[in-house]
């Protein structure tokens, strides 16, 4: 079944199905806080930008109570999660007291919080952080990655999924 729709007027589930038929990558982007506590929270909305400079964006909802402290720190860490690594996406995308409990980082540059046996870790300063529609688009500055290859985690159709190769 075909479904078209035109003009200014969407069903919100049904654009969320349009839009969730192009599959993305699964990562948990972290930061941290004044105070030092480790913020981490699931995000698929990851593109590269440039590569010279070295640029990525990713967005988060102006709703989530999580925002300012990634305004206020000016650094992210996009950790993109392997196959094997799908629990992680789960236990980040649920409110907790403690989304990092169990899980292995080291400290990366200005202190943040690197999880351990991700397919990618990118470590960013914040460029700029801009509304546009009920998100705040994230610049960064790549100033630091680290890469392992192996099968990454993949969101698309409401469901997850691993790449095969054609």
């Amino acid at each position: 079944m075909n479904i078209e729709a035109t003009g200014n007027q969407f069903d919100t589930r049904e654009l969320r199905n349009v839009l969730g038929s192009f599959g993305t990558g699964v990562t948990v982007v972290t930061t941290v806080g004044a105070s030092g506590e480790r913020i981490g929270l699931t995000a698929n909305s990851f593109s590269s930008v440039s590569l010279d400079p070295p640029i990525v964006l990713w967005s988060l909802g102006k709703k989530s109570s999580n925002l300012p402290v990634f305004h206020e720190s000016g650094r992210f860490v996009i950790n993109v999660l392997g196959v094997d690594q799908l629990h992680l996406s789960n236990q980040f995308a649920k409110p907790a007291d403690d989304r990092f409990a169990g899980v292995e980082c080291k400290t990366g540059l200005g202190g943040l919080p690197v999880i351990h046996g991700c397919a990618a870790n990118i470590e960013c300063e914040t460029i700029s952080a801009q509304e546009v529609g009920d998100h705040i688009l994230f610049l960064g500055k790549i100033v630091g990655y680290t890469h392992a290859k192996k099968d990454t985690l993949l969101f698309c159709n409401g469901a997850y999924a691993r790449a095969a190769e054609v």
